[in-house]
């Protein structure tokens, strides 16, 4: 039977953060039977430990929501390195992993001080638009998006910050709203929701607003994927970095800044974002963040 633990990701404390299932010696599973484990589980995510192609490597894993296989995700990719790196291990170390991700070679380098343990990855791809979206013009315009989140349409949109559809493996449209009262306030509405996805291509919307006492805070919904919030969305704030960039948010060289996502949910989750700006365009993305052990079990093969 496979062995599995559960962590709480982008947290330093446990029942915070974003909950993920890390299961081991997965090379016997099938496709089918690892979605239904990760229906099972019906967590955000689960992610699959196997032996990697590249002996080089440390792992190659697969991720999967609980409807379907995603080619790339942060916190999976957090909290399956943390738990790589640890295991087995005493005191403090620096360690570099590389995981083989279905979107490409995800290198992580994970540093435990103390109690404390934090990892940071290199996305696999560099954050760009999106071409080939159904209905763009629709899925981005603000008095439509202002209907599927159930918002005012003056509450879409801040400074320079204005919609848009960006990918980097998994797509998102994000959508800045003016206010943490109106991201408090904002939901899924039927049926706007669904011909904002269609139009869109997505099945995910990421509302951001400048925070109080961060640089921004966050929400994330995807219902048609099976969650319907996310605590805390590793993918989705790296290719954040390309909506910042057009927004006239990052300057040329280094910008670190600190994402809070999940405080809606009672699951505040701390994600941090390093993004590399040369000439005016993406160089590099990097994503932060903890992560804590909370179960571990064995689990049995499905038929």
């Amino acid at each position: 039977m496979p062995t599995f633990h559960t962590c709480d990701v982008f947290t330093d404390r446990p029942f915070a953060g974003n909950p993920l299932a890390i299961v081991l010696g997965a090379d016997g599973l099938t496709t089918a039977q690892m979605q239904t484990i990760a229906r099972e589980f019906n967590l955000s995510e689960t992610i699959f430990v196997q032996a990697p192609r590249n002996p080089a490597h440390t792992a190659r894993v697969r991720i999967f929501f609980p409807t379907a296989e995603i080619p790339f995700a942060g916190h999976p990719t957090i909290g399956c390195a943390i738990h790589l790196a640890c295991a087995g291990t005493s005191g403090d170390f620096d360690r570099d992993l590389v995981l083989e991700e279905e979107a490409g070679l995800v290198p992580v380098q994970v540093s435990r001080r103390g109690d404390a343990v934090r990892a940071e990855f290199v996305a696999p791809v560099v954050p760009h638009g999106v071409s080939d979206a159904p209905d763009a013009r629709a899925a981005l315009d603000p008095a439509r998006l202002a209907a599927a989140l159930g918002l005012a349409p003056e509450e879409i949109g801040f400074a320079g910050h204005r919609p848009g559809l960006w990918q980097g493996g998994p797509r998102f449209l994000y959508a800045p709203v003016a206010s943490l009262a109106a991201l408090g306030r904002a939901r899924p509405i039927e049926p706007c929701w669904s011909e904002q996805m269609r139009a869109a291509g997505v099945d995910s919307i990421y509302l951001y607003t400048i925070g109080a006492d961060c640089a921004f805070r966050a929400r994330m919904f995807s219902p048609t994927a099976g969650i319907p919030e996310d605590p805390a969305t590793g993918s989705a704030s790296a290719i954040l970095a390309a909506q910042l960039l057009a927004s006239g948010a990052l300057a040329e060289g280094e910008t670190r800044l600190e994402l809070r996502q999940g405080v809606e949910m009672g699951r505040p989750s701390e994600i941090g974002l390093r993004v590399r700006v040369a000439a005016g365009r993406l160089v590099e993305v990097r994503i932060s963040g903890g992560a804590v052990p909370v179960a571990e079990g064995r689990i049995r093969a499905p038929a």
